[in-house]
C-alpha cells in the first residue's frame, strides 16, 4: 500500500518580504504568464479589450514599484484588469516576474511615467480606478518639477476616470499630504482614511510596510470625480492652482532608497 506521504499536496510557495506574504502563490512554470508590455503602441488610446482579450473594469496602478499592490488586487479581483506602470525598469522587472510566476492573466506592466500614460494612452472616462501609492516627493529644489501630483496630473486623473470612478492616493510624506489635501478635493469628492486599509493592515505596498515598521504616519484618501464641474472647468481650474513646491522632509530620503531597491 502506498505511504500516506505520497498523497500529500505540494507545498504552497509563498513569497515574503519583511515577513509579510506577497499576495498570490507561485505556480508551476507551465502555468506562468507573460505580463510585461515590452513596447507600448504608438501614442493614442490603449485598446484594453485587445490587450487583455476581454472587456472588464480597468484599474491603473501608477508608480506601482515592485507590484505588491497590483498583485493583491489582481489575485482577489479576477474580474478586474490591471495596467500598472513605473518609470524604473528595475522595479517593473520585479513586478513582472512576480505576476508571471503567479499565472496572472489580468495584469500588464509597462515602463512609463504616470503623467505620460494618462496624457498619451488613456481615453477620457475609460478606466474605473486609479491608484497612486507613495509618489516620489523629490527633495532637492532642482528636482521639484518632477513631482507627480500636480494640478495638471489631478485633472488628467479626473478626465480618465468614469463618472463614478475611484481615485486612491497614499503617502507618508507630511508635506506632500498637505499639498494633496489642498488640491485634490477641488476635483474629487474626497474622503480621508485615517486607519489602515482593512484588506492589508500590514501595508498594501512595500513602502507602506517599511513606513509602518518604522512607526511613521501614513496618509490615505479616496475620491470620486466631482460631477458639479465640467471637463472644461477642470482644465481651467488646473491652470489656476499652485504647483507642488512644498518643502519635503529630507529625513525620509534614506527610506526612499530602501523602498526603491525593489
Amino acid at each position: 500500500m502506498p505511504h500516506d506521504s505520497q498523497f500529500q499536496r505540494p507545498k504552497r510557495q509563498i513569497e515574503r518580504e519583511f515577513g509579510v506574504p506577497v499576495p498570490g502563490e507561485i505556480v508551476s512554470p507551465d502555468q506562468w504568464t507573460q505580463t510585461g508590455l515590452k513596447k507600448l503602441p504608438p501614442e493614442g488610446p490603449l485598446n484594453f479589450a485587445e490587450i487583455f482579450g476581454r472587456v472588464a473594469p480597468i484599474m491603473l496602478d501608477i508608480g506601482c514599484g515592485n507590484g505588491r499592490s497590483t498583485l493583491a488586487s489582481a489575485v482577489w479581483r479576477s474580474d478586474v484588469d490591471h495596467l500598472s506602470s513605473d518609470v524604473l525598469p528595475v522595479v517593473i522587472r520585479y513586478a513582472t516576474r512576480r505576476a508571471n510566476q503567479r499565472g496572472l492573466k489580468n495584469v500588464r506592466f509597462a515602463v512609463i511615467g504616470g503623467r505620460e500614460i494618462l496624457q498619451d494612452y488613456i481615453a477620457p472616462q475609460s478606466v474605473n480606478e486609479i491608484h497612486v501609492y507613495h509618489p516620489q516627493p523629490y527633495y532637492e529644489a532642482d528636482q521639484v518639477h518632477r513631482r507627480l501630483i500636480t494640478p495638471e496630473f489631478i485633472a488628467l486623473v479626473h478626465r480618465s476616470l468614469v463618472n463614478d470612478g475611484l481615485f486612491v492616493l497614499q503617502t507618508d510624506n507630511p508635506g506632500y499630504w498637505k499639498y494633496m489635501q489642498q488640491i485634490v478635493p477641488l476635483f474629487f469628492d474626497w474622503t480621508v482614511h485615517p486607519d489602515r486599509w482593512p484588506d492589508a493592515p500590514k501595508g498594501r505596498t512595500r513602502r507602506e510596510i517599511i513606513a509602518l515598521r518604522q512607526s511613521l504616519p501614513v496618509f490615505r484618501g479616496t475620491g470620486r470625480p466631482r460631477n458639479d464641474i465640467s471637463a472644461a472647468d477642470v482644465l481651467q481650474l488646473a491652470t489656476t492652482l499652485p504647483p507642488p513646491t512644498f518643502d519635503a522632509d529630507r529625513k525620509l530620503r534614506d527610506l526612499d532608497r530602501v523602498e526603491r531597491e525593489g
